[in-house]
């Protein structure tokens, strides 16, 4: 995985491009250094928000017509926000590049906010907060942030609160906007069969009229907060449970033994060893998963899985003495090996997903300034020991500085 190539425009937004020539198919986008952990306390679940009513009107476009510019000639427009940023891009036929990356630039630098559509939105946004909290698996983890970040803005739910949802006005969005947004701290991505110098030469056209941008945002700097334990009961049939803590930020040298340490542990293969154990063995789970997020300044490690209530004492133990297998015994020479080809391996095939490629290439960019290809990041793999990987466990497994959420069902 070569060919990066990156531009910087004169108000500081840099392009990444990577030419993929297998492909018709151009995936590009704006990743912001924005989130919501940007948010004041009286903001929550603006950023969110904002995602949506981009689509909902610009100077010169009304929702109609930003979603038909896309969709009428079969591509794809979408967009997320996560705690840190928040991403609008497109998947279109190379041919409708230029209507792709014009149509991004509107939405994301000029959209008005239209009142009425401000209205109408709260109700959807207030739904879709309504199907998380039906979903016990969704709403764990939006609850288990709160449990490990407690009262700073990682803890808050992204999608912000009924109260705060149906407060917000115009003028809440373009100061939240004119206080974030920052030239210097966002990049256009792309992956497709286009040369970069028409990629870079169409961002010129496009992105040069947009002004310099300094907000410099007040994000705040998270402190360590002390692991929680807490049982909630819900109305449901399954018991659910998160186990974790805080971790390793982004940058930090641990980081990458760090992800295969938790790929080894709960990755997406079906024979990690959280699932052979707690699934193939003893038959408690449908599925468990181990994530690992970084953020700027910290990050979050957590175990997810739900079984039969009366289970929910035996997963516990199972999880946590596969936990300290790990802090206790070293892997051996041929299990770190395949450890360390079956995370290449996922890497390899994640690389020729192209949407994917373009907005890891973006984050990536924003974080840690450089864009790797896979050869790099193979031979840092190589280069982990069952020694480095120890150590990490026994920093980040100890059972005093965990924190659990469960849910039970009503009695």
């Amino acid at each position: 995985m070569t060919g990066f190539d990156v531009h910087t425009l004169k108000n500081d937004i840099r392009i990444a491009h990577k030419q993929a020539t297998h492909t018709k198919v151009v995936h590009c986008g704006f990743i912001l250094d924005i989130g919501s952990r940007d948010e004041q306390p009286e903001q929550q679940g603006l950023a969110h928000f904002w995602e949506h009513m981009a689509f909902k009107g610009t100077r010169k476009r009304k929702a109609y017509h930003i979603l038909n510019r896309v969709d009428s000639v079969g591509g794809e427009l979408n967009a997320y926000t996560t705690k840190e940023k928040i991403c609008f891009y497109a998947s279109v036929l190379d041919r409708h590049f230029e209507n792709a990356l014009e149509l991004l630039t509107d939405i994301t630098f000029d959209s008005i906010f239209p009142e009425k559509q401000i209205e109408r939105e709260r109700n959807v946004i207030l739904e879709e907060m309504s199907m998380y909290y039906d979903s016990p698996e969704d709403a764990i983890q939006d609850d288990f942030d709160a449990v490990v970040f407690g009262e700073h803005p990682l803890g808050k739910n992204i999608l912000g609160t009924n109260e705060s949802i149906r407060r917000f006005h115009r003028e809440d969005f373009k100061h939240f906007l004119q206080a974030n947004m920052n030239t210097g701290k966002l990049i256009f991505s792309c992956v497709g069969n286009l040369p970069a110098k028409k990629v870079f030469r169409l961002a010129e056209k496009y992105l040069t009229s947009v002004p310099t941008l300094v907000g410099k945002g007040n994000r705040l700097p998270f402190v360590h907060q002390p692991p929680q334990q807490e049982t909630r009961t819900r109305t449901l049939t399954q018991a659910q449970c998160a186990i974790g803590r805080t971790a390793y930020p982004v940058g930090d040298d641990r980081s990458l033994p760090f992800y295969l340490l938790i790929n080894l542990l709960g990755g997406p293969s079906m024979n990690t060893r959280l699932s052979m154990v707690l699934r193939e063995k003893h038959g408690l789970v449908y599925s468990i998963d181990a994530e690992y997020q970084p953020y700027t300044d910290t990050g979050l490690f957590a175990i997810y899985f739900g079984t039969e209530p009366r289970q929910l004492n035996r997963a516990v133990n199972f999880t946590l003495k596969e936990l300290k297998l790990l802090r206790e015994k070293p892997l051996g020479t041929m299990q770190l090996h395949r450890a360390k080809e079956q995370m290449m391996g996922q890497m390899a095939m994640n690389s020729e997903n192209n949407q994917g490629l373009m907005l890891a290439m973006g984050r990536s960019l924003l974080d840690q300034y450089e864009l790797e290809n896979l050869e790099a990041l193979y031979k840092k793999i190589n280069t982990i020991t069952a020694t480095q990987l120890q150590e990490i466990a026994q920093d980040m497994f100890r059972e005093d500085a965990l924190s659990m959420l469960t849910y039970v069902p009503e009695k």
